[in-house]
């Protein structure tokens, strides 16, 4: 049976203008560089961002060093895809399991980074790794069923997070606390558990509707006038 390539759904504030920066990279890229180098690339960078932020807390420079794996890693996730299709060396299947794979991999070096160093709890890590996980499955199960890969969420996608991201690590150099209700905390333990909470509601949210469409779609059948 012919494979038939998932739809992409992106309707993040960025996106548009995104695309068209994402193309005009692609279209200069020296013809030697090629998608596969493009996510190994990005892959090493969130390894590298994992271990400047545990780095961090031996010096605060660490932080600096995440910010700037954070957008090489932007650089290589962004436009591996984007080169493939501008040189039409599309491959669907191969490509969207190892991108994924890759952002699996890339999550935990980034969230375990985050949980070993000093400004986030391994605790609230944990939590939001597994809130990342829960909603890439619901996304990729959606992608499976459905026949559309959505991108973007409450109009953020992957690149408004890594910029929250950024601006939340600059905010640790100067005040890695909050004080809420008169207690404080640290503040990516507050960021982190807002974030978990968010991605949580957002699975169930996406998970209610894409239930609802597939029962729509393929509805019990009638048992009117049946005897038992």
């Amino acid at each position: 049976m012919e494979f038939v390539e998932s739809t992409r759904i992106s309707t993040s504030f960025l996106a548009d203008a995104e695309r068209r920066c994402l193309r005009w990279m692609a279209v200069r890229l020296p013809p030697q560089v090629n998608s596969d180098h493009l996510t190994a690339l990005a892959l090493f960078a969130m390894l590298m961002t994992g271990l400047s932020y545990w780095m961090a807390r031996a010096h605060p420079l660490g932080l600096v060093a995440a910010i700037l794996w954070i957008a090489v890693n932007w650089f290589g996730d962004s436009l591996d895809g984007t080169l493939a299709r501008v040189r039409g060396h599309q491959r669907p299947r191969y490509g969207f399991y190892v991108d994924h794979v890759v952002d699996a991999f890339g999550a935990l070096f980034l969230i375990g980074g985050l949980g070993l160093s000093s400004y986030m709890s391994p605790l609230i890590a944990m939590g939001l790794l597994l809130a990342y996980f829960l909603l890439s499955i619901e996304v990729y199960l959606a992608t499976y069923c459905r026949g559309h890969f959505r991108l973007s969420f409450w109009k953020l996608g992957p690149t408004e997070l890594r910029l929250l991201l950024c601006a939340g690590t600059l905010v640790l150099l100067v005040h890695p606390h909050a004080v809420l209700w008169g207690t404080t905390y640290r503040l990516f333990d507050v960021g982190g558990v807002v974030a978990a909470i968010s991605l949580a509601l957002t699975v169930i949210v996406s998970a209610t509707q894409n239930a609802r469409a597939l029962f729509k779609a393929e509805p019990l059948p009638k048992t009117a006038g049946v005897r038992y």
